[in-house]
C-alpha cells in the first residue's frame, strides 16, 4: 500500500458500519479485512485511500458512528502469482510489523528468473500471506538479502509502514551487521578494516571485483580474528556497506578468500565442503517506532559448526 513501482490494480470496496456505538476508523477496517493488517490500514488512510460517507477521511482515530459507509481501494498484484509453499521457517521474531528468520543455506530469498519456487518468499508467504502487497511485486517484505548459500537473519517487513521504515535504516546505513567466515590462510593483519570500489568483472558478468578510477561502488568492510586453524582462520566481519557479494570479493582481494567459494576461492579446495563458509550471525536494527536498536542473533548453523571441530588448530 505505497508508492514504489509495481504491477497493482485498485480494488474499490465499500462497507457500512451497524454496530453499537462509535469505533475508530482503522480497527474496523482491520476487523473487516484480516488479511490486511491495522498498520496498513492507517497508510492507506494517510495516503488518502479512505473515505467516510464520500469525503476523503485521513485521520485513523476518526470516530465512525454505526450506519457510516467506508469506501476504500485495495492493491492487488495483476501479474505476482507468487506460489505459497509450506516450507519450514526457522522464525527468530515476529511482531506485527516484521519478521526475522535464520535463513538456511541452499534457500534462495525471492523468486526470479528460473527460480520461481521453494524461496524464502514463499515459505513466508505461505505463513503471513498479507506481505504479499508489500514493496516490490517479485520479492514482497524484503528489505536486505542473503546469498542463496549464505545462511543466517535476515528481517523481512510485515506492511508498507515497516517497510519504508527498515528500508531506509539499511540505505542510510544505520543497520549493524555482522558475519562469520572461514577463510583459507590468513589476513594480513588480526583485525582491519578493507576499503575498495566494487563494480562487475567485466571478463565474467556473473562476478563481482575489486574496480580502480572511477568504476564501481565504494564497499567497507571491518574485520577481526576469532580464531586461527593451521591453515584457515575464522573472522567475524561487519560489512558497512551493502554490495553485492561484498565480503567474498573483500576476502579474495585481501588473499584470503572465504573457505569453500567457487566463485572466488581459490581453484584447489583446502576443504571439500558443499557450501562456502559464510554465516549472517548478527543484525542490530530499530524496529518500528523503537529509538533503540534490537539485537537479533542467529547461532552459527549446524554443517558449519562441523566443519570447525574436523580443522587443526594453529
Amino acid at each position: 500500500m505505497g508508492n514504489r513501482k509495481r504491477n497493482l490494480a485498485e480494488m474499490h470496496k465499500e462497507l457500512h458500519y451497524e454496530g453499537e456505538g462509535a469505533i475508530r476508523l482503522d480497527k474496523f477496517l482491520a476487523q473487516s479485512e484480516p488479511e490486511f493488517s491495522r498498520v496498513q490500514f492507517q497508510q492507506l488512510i494517510a495516503n488518502g485511500d479512505v473515505s467516510v460517507n464520500g469525503e476523503v477521511q485521513k485521520k485513523a482515530a476518526f470516530k465512525l458512528e454505526p450506519g457510516s459507509t467506508v469506501g476504500y481501494s485495495l492493491p492487488i498484484h495483476e501479474a505476482n502469482t507468487l506460489l505459497r509453499q509450506p516450507i519450514a521457517i526457522d522464525v527468530i521474531y515476529v511482531d506485527e510489523n516484521v519478521v526475522v528468520v535464520n535463513k538456511p543455506a541452499g534457500m534462495v530469498v525471492h523468486p526470479g528468473a528460473g527460480n520461481t519456487q521453494n524461496t524464502l518468499v514463499n515459505a513466508v508467504l505461505n505463513h503471513w500471506p498479507e506481505i504479499a502487497p508489500v514493496g516490490e511485486a517479485e520479492r514482497p517484505g524484503i528489505v536486505h538479502r542473503l546469498d542463496k548459500d549464505t545462511s543466517g537473519v535476515l528481517i523481512l517487513a510485515r506492511n508498507e509502514a515497516a517497510y519504508t521504515w527498515l528500508v531506509r535504516q539499511f540505505k542510510s546505513r544505520k543497520t549493524k551487521k555482522t558475519y562469520l567466515a572461514l577463510v583459507d590462510g590468513q589476513p594480513p593483519t588480526p583485525s582491519g578494516r578493507i576499503e575498495t570500489a566494487i563494480g562487475r568483472d567485466e571478463k565474467n558478468r556473473q562476478r563481482m571485483t575489486v574496480v580502480y578510477g572511477d568504476k564501481g561502488k565504494t564497499a567497507i568492510t571491518e574485520y577481526h580474528t576469532l580464531e586461527r586453524y593451521r591453515n584457515h582462520t575464522l573472522l567475524e566481519l561487519q560489512p558497512l556497506t551493502g554490495r553485492t557479494h561484498q565480503i567474498r570479493v573483500h576476502l579474495a582481494f585481501l588473499g584470503c578468500p572465504v573457505t569453500g567459494d567457487r566463485i572466488y576461492g581459490h581453484r584447489k579446495k583446502s576443504l571439500d565442503i558443499p557450501r562456502f563458509f559464510l554465516h549472517a550471525y548478527k543484525l542490530s536494527i530499530k524496529l518500528p517506532g523503537e529509538e533503540e536498536p534490537t539485537e537479533f542473533t542467529a547461532p552459527l548453523a549446524a554443517d558449519l559448526k562441523e566443519i570447525l571441530t574436523t580443522i587443526e588448530k594453529e
